[in-house]
């Protein structure tokens, strides 16, 4: 479970504080698909951030199974991105000079897993979010946006992780393509039981989730919650 505790970020601007997350929180049950909607600028990737161990909070807590992230030393927190989380980001963010096979195993190298079970597993998540076997050995920087994007997935799931934290997943991609990657998100929460949050200003997206939030001036409310929707 991903329990967000009174969590806050604020910075100096001048003579100004600045509150990007201003007092938030929630918790998501493990396999939830969710979405945080928001305009640009409302704190959205802030928030992602700090879920992410990317930035820490300036007060609250972020917990993940009862362990408070928000506490762990660079050592644990290290551990915590590599092994806990997989990260999504609209710009893929993909090694342009390697492969799809090899940007996908290239997670498993930092977690010091063998070499053969990294191409193995590097081959079966890449096969898992429907990327053409051709494609495998293929320069990242010769990929689609919706192929890079499939593999930016699939190198998240590289390492088991917990929760994918998306950061406008669908925000580089036509139509087709961002539908399609909208129901492979969804469709990791039902059959791998991992936990799913995007932030977005995608109404199509987020009418696909289980639950969805809005943020605004730093402040998140809930807007809709499918379990009590029935």
């Amino acid at each position: 479970m991903l329990e967000v505790r009174n969590v806050s970020k604020q910075f100096k601007s001048g003579d100004h504080t600045i509150k990007p997350v201003n007092d938030v929180s929630f918790s998501l049950e493990q396999g939830t698909f969710a979405a945080i909607l928001g305009k640009s600028g409302s704190g959205k990737s802030t928030l992602l951030s700090l879920l992410g161990a990317l930035d820490k909070a300036t007060s609250g807590d972020v917990m993940v199974d009862g362990v408070n992230v928000s506490t762990l030393p660079d050592g644990k927190l290290t551990a915590y991105r590599r092994n806990d989380i997989g990260f999504v980001f609209q710009q893929y963010n993909l090694v342009p000079n390697l492969t799809a096979k090899e940007n996908v195993m290239l997670p498993m190298e930092f977690a010091r897993v063998r070499r053969s079970e990294r191409q193995a597993r590097a081959a079966e998540l890449l096969e898992q979010v429907e990327l053409e076997a051709d494609v495998h050995d293929r320069k990242a920087n010769r990929l689609s946006g919706g192929q890079q994007q499939r593999v930016s997935i699939a190198r998240a799931l590289a390492n088991n992780p917990k929760i994918i934290l998306a950061d406008e997943p669908t925000g580089n991609l036509d139509e087709q393509t961002g539908e399609l990657i909208i129901e492979l998100l969804r469709s990791l929460t039902r059959t791998q039981n991992t936990t799913v949050l995007v932030v977005t200003h995608d109404m199509a997206l987020a009418r696909k989730t289980d639950r969805r939030f809005r943020l605004a001036k730093g402040s998140l409310a809930e807007e809709f919650d499918r379990s009590r929707a029935r």
